[in-house]
């Protein structure tokens, strides 16, 4: 499903996948056929933006295969993307849904509708369906990637502000020992010139699975759109082309640490490791957080018996875990699902003293504490969860349980 958000600015303010490797290659490499296409949507607490870094060519050792040797002159002889291109069926389609609107929310609107309605595009999910914006718009199907580049390249024809927005989804900490893939997702942001911010995706995350947000350049799209061709060619083994693809995409955004990840996973999968494990640090200088490039340095120190680093990045991921609100937020999450309220409430306290101004995370603890008997402390928590809330359909969505308490409280007390 399709779905239009907003909200009001008052100032300046979904799949590709990284290989987070726990397994051999003949086991992720069926999860990567379900996972890789799909599109990117996150959202990075506390992200101001990426620190820029400079390619160096370098930095790329060629890929080593028995049949053939890529080299930087392979990715140089690949043509360049132009995902945002339209051809003249979309421009009519553009002029013919926003011609008449009067004004930009207008035109955002019936260009919404036009896309996803039954008598204009009717375009549908399929995580799949990679591309970019005139494959998705042909076809009639995107994932979250390939519909941002269809939406932004139709925003833009009718004079619309739109961009990329990359969404972080929440880490499943209690899956990472044997996770192969770690789900990213990106989206659309509109901004009107009343300053309203819409946000449009295909195939929205639940609030619950989101950590953050932060607008996109132009490169980054692209360097996701090369990524995403590059863990498809690993799922259908070939790596060869993967390798192409995600060197494509680095000299294009080279900050991209997920980028340096993956491009790790397939020199591991050639057999050089001594060449993924210059990428996996590569990507930890650029993101010394990036969970994906310590899992796999584990695995790799593992494998080569190198007991004394892989206990080192052992103790740096259970480290980076225990710092990270969202970790302990997991654990609430399960501890809630087992009706245990009393180490839900602990979990979330803690979740929400790392990241104070998490709306959803004040709703979790005012949950927690409603099923332990404190209604005041519960009321307190959802309504500070209803401030700062960001979207109108969160505000509902804690409006309705709030009222719920209050109406419970006041039965009992006829």
């Amino acid at each position: 499903m399709l779905r239009l958000w907003s909200r009001n600015s008052p100032g300046a303010s979904t799949a590709v996948a990284s290989i987070d490797a726990k397994l051999p290659f003949s086991a992720w490499r069926e999860t990567l056929g379900r996972l890789a296409p799909v599109a990117l949507c996150l959202w990075l607490v506390g992200c101001a933006g990426i620190e820029r870094y400079t390619f160096d060519e370098s930095d790329v050792p060629p890929l080593k295969l028995d049949e053939r040797i890529y080299t930087l002159a392979d990715v140089q002889a690949l043509a360049d993307a132009d995902i945002l291109a339209l051809n003249d069926e979309m421009r009519a389609f553009v002029e013919l849904h926003t011609g008449d609107a009067n004004s930009g929310r207008n035109k955002l609107m019936n260009l919404h509708w036009a896309v996803k309605g039954a008598g204009g595009l009717d375009i549908h999910y399929d995580p799949f369906a990679d591309g970019d914006a005139r494959d998705a718009f042909n076809r009639g199907s995107a994932n979250c990637l390939s519909y941002a580049h269809m939406f932004i390249a139709l925003a833009r024809e009718a004079g619309l502000d739109a961009r990329y927005q990359w969404m972080e989804v929440r880490p499943e900490w209690h899956r990472m020992g044997d996770r192969v893939a770690v789900r990213l997702h990106v989206n659309v942001q509109v901004r009107t010139r009343d300053n309203f911010e819409y946000m449009v995706d295909i195939d929205p995350l639940s609030r619950n699975e989101v950590a953050g947000a932060r607008l996109m350049s132009d490169e980054e799209g692209l360097a996701l759109y090369h990524n995403n061709l590059a863990m498809q060619a690993l799922a259908n083994d070939q790596p060869g082309l993967a390798w192409l693809q995600v060197v494509k995409g680095l000299e294009v955004a080279p900050e991209f640490s997920q980028l340096w990840v993956n491009l790790g996973a397939i020199y591991r999968y050639s057999g050089q490791l001594a060449e993924a494990e210059q990428a996996y640090f590569q990507a930890l200088e650029i993101d010394q957080g990036d969970r994906s490039a310590m899992n796999n340095l584990v695995y790799l120190y593992e494998n080569q018996g190198r007991t004394r680093e892989e206990e080192y990045w052992l103790d740096r991921l259970n480290s980076y875990r225990e710092r990270n609100p969202y970790y302990h937020a997991s654990l609430g999450d399960t501890a809630m699902e087992a009706g245990d309220w009393d180490q839900a409430y602990k979990h979330y306290r803690k979740a929400r003293r790392m990241q104070p101004d998490d709306g959803q995370l004040s709703y979790n603890l005012g949950l927690a504490e409603h099923k332990r008997g404190n209604v005041k402390a519960a009321e307190k928590l959802i309504t500070q969860a209803i401030e700062r809330a960001s979207f109108r359909v969160e505000r509902e969505r804690y409006q309705v349980q709030l009222n719920v308490i209050r109406e419970e409280q006041a039965a009992a007390l006829l």
